[in-house]
């Protein structure tokens, strides 16, 4: 156990801080959060048991690097998709590349969505991505309906935010299906399944067919507060 932890003390700070992340989702992914400690870390690493205080003052302080990484890399996967002109298609192509990056970093996908989180309050810097990513679906979503989101009124605003719950919501429960079991227990035939995606977003795109009436935001059933 010394040689190696010889070789990690002449490693850059940057390099022990991202080993310590690394080491850490996998933990995670083996494991459970529950699992998680720095004890763990250090001891996987070959380091000393205080090294990785270095860079994280305590398990929440981890835990919150980890989730900005996760959320840095989701909203850089939407940021990259390919954009369309007509707002339709680009939504469409934002769920598609929701779906990819869920299928294609599930540890990441679960620790964002699926994990407690530390106080964001304590760790701002948490959040910063995972709060650009909903803005873009919300402006997304303005842009379908007319809006520029500079522009937009305050109850448009509100409106497509309330929308983006709903496309959200919808994202969030069909990647969790596609990336466990229940499809595939499900019977269907496996034609159907490879087409789910697709239609599911494209259901979406119809559920946002009409501009919702942005005077009643806020108000209850039958325009009731």
């Amino acid at each position: 156990m010394e040689a190696p932890r010889r070789a990690l003390s002449r490693t850059p700070a940057g390099d022990l801080r991202a080993a310590c992340l690394r080491v850490a989702i996998a933990i995670v992914g083996e494991q459970g959060i529950e699992s998680l400690s720095l004890r763990e870390v250090a001891r996987r690493l070959g380091v000393s048991h205080q090294a990785p205080y270095r860079h994280f003052p305590s398990r929440d302080h981890l835990i919150a690097a980890m989730a900005d990484e996760a959320f840095v890399a989701f909203a850089a996967a939407l940021d990259t998709r390919v954009r369309h002109p007509d707002p339709r298609d680009d939504l469409a192509a934002m769920g598609e590349a929701y779906i990819a990056h869920a299928l294609r970093e599930p540890l990441h996908y679960r620790l964002m969505f699926g994990t407690p989180l530390p106080d964001p309050a304590a760790h701002p810097q948490m959040l910063t991505s995972a709060h650009h990513a909903f803005r873009m679906l919300r402006d997304g979503i303005l842009r379908l309906y007319g809006f520029d989101a500079a522009s937009a009124t305050d109850s448009a605003r509100v409106a497509a935010e309330h929308d983006a719950l709903y496309v959200w919501s919808t994202m969030h429960g069909l990647s969790s299906l596609v990336q466990g079991q229940a499809l595939a227990t499900s019977g269907l035939p496996a034609e159907t399944l490879d087409v789910a995606i697709r239609h599911v977003i494209a259901r979406i795109g119809t559920g946002l067919g009409q501009a919702p009436r942005t005077d009643t935001v806020g108000e209850g059933p039958r325009g009731k507060p």
